[in-house]
């Protein structure tokens, strides 16, 4: 859970490393929260007709819009790729699992060109040039 915090704390931060564990936490919890959500609106009866979601699960999905942005570039950052790698997910198929390869890949053990390894140095912080 405090990966989960953490993301949520760094809501704009779309510099720097996010590991493996902090993103994969972070996709669980929303999965879980919305799951969870969905249950009560789905048992309460307040589905919007035509979306086929209530209103809370709506409006928690637009909450968690930016910071799951950010750490999705993160992510990518701590593999030495770009956020914008991101906008391989428009490429039907081989996008998605590409990209899902670079997500669940191991961290860059060199320093890259968006930030030091922070395995190497448990969370200093420190300026690349």
């Amino acid at each position: 859970m405090n990966w989960y915090l953490k993301v949520l704390k760094q809501y704009a931060n779309f510099n720097g490393r996010a590991r493996r564990k902090e993103f994969w936490v972070f996709a669980f919890f929303n999965v879980l929260f919305l799951t969870m959500i969905m249950i009560v609106e789905n048992n309460s009866e307040i589905i919007i007709e035509g979306i086929g979601y209530g209103p809370v699960s709506l409006i928690y999905a637009l909450a968690i819009l930016v910071p799951g942005l950010a750490v999705f570039v993160r992510r990518l950052h701590d593999v030495g790729r770009s956020g914008w790698m991101m906008l391989l997910v428009f490429i039907p198929i081989v996008g998605a699992m590409y990209l899902f390869m670079l997500l669940v890949s191991d961290s860059d053990t060199e320093q890259n060109k968006y930030v030091i390894n922070s395995k190497m140095y448990s969370g200093k912080r420190m300026n690349v040039s």
